[in-house]
């Protein structure tokens, strides 16, 4: 469907090239179909030439304010691809492993993931980025089917995701696809309540958290046009009491087009800020509007680092939310939404504007 996007959030597959590598992914998401995802086993379980599970890689003069895991995908592939004697890969690579990206918060236990970060986080004095992404019959029975089975599983979760964050400062990104897809008529009449009411109590739970920012999904500029009716649905979500709305993420839309969008939905909502996912946008979107430009486009390029340097005043930050080199699906000869594809990431970094 055009203007969809996708998302991924942690699941396991190995690597080879002479290490035990554990790979942890995020599936797609932004109305296109795929199974239910698995939730990722802790990292680091496995051997192999990774950096220090709290050790921090933002590299020197970087002046992001945001954490970078060192056990992410890319850090991996760049310590395998050195190992291989891939050097010159492994260095371009480095555009996208010395870079802080949103963490897909893990479905069942969300626990863990978010200890061992926070802990790394608040060692190295930076803000963690995390992505609440588990609303139950999320995506609409579609690529990214999945999220809680109920209600009450999901407060569960939320209250946990909460838990665990507790005094460290973070960033979430609450919920991709979910208000717009209230908007755009794809999620069940039944279930829309219930959806807003979730939505709004997990602004509240979260803003419990002195330390934690919340952004509610609000899709991107090539999908809700009716920014009215979406500025009422996210103030149905809680947008009143959090920090502001997220755009873009996991899609391809430009700068100048998603900022511009972004301050048409802050003047009916009050002023509200945003933020805005650059991960994959440095080249825009594919050319046309075919059923398959959001997914696994080729040509396209890293964005924006992120940064909470934007010069606007309306945007908080860019961010890298979408963590690339994820594939969008089964695609362009892609793997299943959510694996990592060392290729395509390569080539993102390799069209990149920033060294």
């Amino acid at each position: 469907m055009p203007g969809r996007r996708r998302r991924t959030r942690p699941r396991a597959t190995a690597l080879g090239l002479g290490l035990a590598l554990l790979l942890a992914t995020v599936p797609g998401c932004g109305g296109h179909p795929q199974a239910r995802p698995e939730p990722a086993p802790p990292r680091g379980s496995r051997s192999g030439a990774t950096p220090s599970a709290t050790a921090s890689t933002t590299p020197a003069g970087d002046a992001s304010p945001f954490w970078v895991d060192p056990r992410s995908d890319a850090a991996r592939q760049v310590a395998a691809w050195e190992a291989a004697g891939r050097t010159g890969d492994a260095q371009v690579l480095r555009r996208i492993a010395d870079r802080p990206m949103a963490l897909w918060v893990p479905g069942d236990d969300p626990g863990p993931e978010i200890r061992r970060t926070a802990q790394a986080a608040h060692a190295a004095g930076r803000t963690l980025l995390l992505t609440a992404y588990n609303i139950p019959y999320r995506d609409c029975g579609q690529h990214s089917a999945g999220g809680a089975v109920d209600a009450g599983a999901y407060r569960g979760w939320i209250g946990a995701v909460a838990d665990n964050i507790g005094r460290q400062k973070t960033m979430v990104v609450l919920e991709p696809d979910a208000v717009p897809h209230l908007v755009d008529g794809c999620t069940q009449a039944e279930r829309r309540q219930e959806r807003f009411q979730l939505l709004s109590e997990a602004v509240d739970r979260l803003k419990r958290n002195r330390e934690t920012k919340v952004y509610i999904d609000a899709g991107n500029p090539a999908w809700v046009k009716d920014t009215g009716k979406l500025v009422d649905a996210l103030y149905q979500a809680g947008l009143d009491r959090a920090d502001g709305f997220s755009l873009n993420v996991s899609n391809f839309q430009s700068d100048a087009d998603t900022r511009a969008y972004g301050a048409e939905l802050s003047r009916a909502a009050k002023g509200k800020h945003f933020v805005i996912d650059t991960s994959r946008n440095g080249a825009g979107p594919l050319p046309g509007h075919g059923q398959e430009a959001w997914c696994n486009p080729p040509g396209r390029a890293l964005g924006t680092p992120p940064t909470d340097a934007t010069g606007d005043p309306l945007v908080d930050a860019y961010l890298w939310i979408k963590r690339p080199g994820e594939s969008d699906g089964p695609c362009r000869g892609g793997p299943q939404a959510g694996r990592w594809w060392p290729d395509y990431a390569l080539g993102l970094a390799r069209r990149s504007k920033e060294e």
